[in-house]
């Protein structure tokens, strides 16, 4: 959802008249990434830095325009084709200019196309500002280490292919993801170069025996030579379309839609609470859609849940895009995954998966989860069946935690006490949980645990053999699950059993629990490879 600022529609500028560019205007180059703040350096036009950036359109007044709404405007490029779905929004193809008319929204922007003319909203996240790293191909942007291996292993790329990222650890580091290896059959193998940067920004290095002003500059002079790097550069690894952030514009804010836009076409399947389908929105974009039993719960409840899901915005959490609530049964609208609940593929391709693509997914969910964490989000039902199943990249599928229907923001106490009569998948939750009611994340790191053991035993139930009310007894008394036929035991020791300690504070953190999975194939090695004399 992210932020709400200014959501009205400017009129004008859809004659299809274009407006005359003043390219003698001096150029700007940004040294920017998605995530810090934009600095903006003015260059002079003579020289060969990369200019055009922003652009001044001649005979047009903003006088007045405010927050996010600028005079010189600058020239956006799209990353990925979008076809409009509303009124208002703006249909482009991958590599078409617009120019920016209006930024005070952080998912939708307001521009104008280059060539038609044409004005409308584009979702902020399929285009970039021109000139910038984010607008190269081959800059990949905040992604953890194991996303861009799988991306640069991904089949039929040659050796050589390669990927820029921001750094989790430092953002003002990058590193350069590099496949090593031309081996379909086996997977490949991936090198990490830190590229760091020199003294008050004035440029880059991955050796200080050469440097460079810009990181286009360094891509060039490795795309010629290896230059002491694993091998020459050669193909920048393609990128993964990303998440709409809403239906549309108007739905981002107005996210109550008319029932008759929604076509059911498939059932997915059935819950405690309603049904879930695969249907599609004005008969285009794919969506699941789950209904709830009549008389679950009143619309206001309802919409308070809703309203919890749509603030969520992380690439390993299933996005909310709509409900329907004027009548019953109330529908929640969101992303479709194709590949189903975690619980059903494991069960169905879990012999496909090996303990890297386990791994992979276990880093995932506690990514999606460390999100909840920071917002003191719990979500109470965390388990297999509640994690759903996208496409895969390398042979490893991209998961996200869905199902927030349970979820409660926590107060100041860090305890969300749950009403008398509620029902609880007693072999998911804690003790504390299931006995007194008392959900907080670290509830959510004991369900975290049997979900582990859910995907190393490839979807059995935990506690084979046990009733709900054998399984409270003995957990109280100290009874814990053995180690799963195949787990690793640094899994099982590290992890699991902490995940599992009687005393909620001693828990580990889901971002303790996401850097030991992201971090696992790497722990015995270095994580970034020198490059050689």
């Amino acid at each position: 959802m992210g932020c709400l600022f200014s959501k009205e529609r400017r009129s004008g500028g859809n004659d299809g008249q274009q407006e005359r560019i003043d390219v003698a205007r001096v150029p700007i180059y940004r040294f920017t990434t998605p995530s810090q703040q934009q600095t903006v350096f003015h260059v002079n036009n003579g020289g060969n830095d990369m200019g055009g950036g922003t652009v001044s359109l001649n005979g047009t007044s903003d006088a007045g325009l405010g927050g996010g709404r600028q005079q010189e405007r600058e020239v956006l490029v799209a990353l990925y084709p979008y076809d409009s779905r509303a009124d208002g929004d703006l249909s482009f193809q991958k590599g078409d200019a617009m120019y920016l008319l209006d930024y005070s929204n952080c998912d939708w922007w307001y521009v104008k196309h280059q060539r038609t003319g044409i004005t409308g909203y584009v979702p902020r996240n399929f285009v970039a500002r021109q000139q910038t790293i984010e607008s190269e191909e081959w800059y990949a942007g905040k992604i953890p280490r194991n996303r861009a291996e799988r991306l640069v292993l991904s089949s039929n790329l040659p050796k050589g292919t390669y990927l820029i990222r921001e750094r989790e650890a430092d953002t003002r580091e990058f590193a350069l993801t590099i496949r090593d290896t031309d081996d379909q059959r086996n997977g490949g193998t991936v090198k990490h170069y830190k590229i760091k940067r020199l003294d008050h920004d004035q440029g880059y290095f991955i050796t200080t025996r050469r440097t460079f002003r810009t990181l286009p500059d360094l891509v060039r002079y490795y795309s010629e030579m290896p230059d002491g790097l694993c091998c020459q550069l050669t193909f920048p690894a393609p990128r993964l379309a990303p998440t709409r952030p809403d239906l549309s514009h108007d739905t981002q804010q107005n996210w109550e839609i008319p029932r008759n836009q929604l076509h059911l076409k498939r059932k997915l399947g059935d819950g405690n609470f309603g049904e879930v389908w695969y249907g599609k929105w004005r008969g285009i974009v794919e969506v699941a859609i789950k209904t709830m039993k009549p008389g679950t719960m009143s619309p206001e409840a309802f919409l308070q849940e809703a309203s919890i899901m749509k603030q969520c915005d992380h690439p390993n959490l299933v996005k909310l895009y709509a409900v329907c609530t004027r009548e019953e049964p109330f529908y929640i609208i969101t992303e479709y995954m194709i590949n189903g609940s975690l619980l059903h593929y494991l069960r169905n391709d879990g012999s496909t998966l090996g303990i890297q693509a386990l791994v992979d997914m276990a880093a995932q969910i506690a990514n999606g989860m460390m999100y909840l964490e920071e917002r003191k989000l719990v979500h109470r039902d965390l388990a297999a069946r509640n994690v759903l199943v996208g496409d895969k990249i390398s042979g490893v599928p991209v998961v996200k935690v869905a199902d927030f229907g349970l979820a409660r923001k926590l107060m100041e106490e860090d305890i969300y006490e749950a009403r008398t009569g509620a029902k609880f998948p007693i072999k998911w939750t804690a003790p504390e949980a299931a006995t007194c009611g008392n959900f907080t994340v670290k509830s959510d790191v004991w369900s975290y645990g049997i979900l582990l053991y859910e995907i190393m035993t490839k979807g059995q139930v935990p506690y084979p053999g046990m009733h709900n009310r054998e399984v409270v007894e003995q957990v109280e008394l100290g009874y814990r699950m053995p180690m799963p036929r195949g787990c690793p035991e640094q899994i099982y020791e590290e992890v699991m059993l902490k995940c599992w300690d009687k005393t909620p504070e001693r828990r580990p953190t889901f971002d303790t629990l996401y850097h030991f999975f992201d971090d696992y194939f790497v722990s015995t090695q270095p994580n970034y490879a020198p490059p050689s004399a």
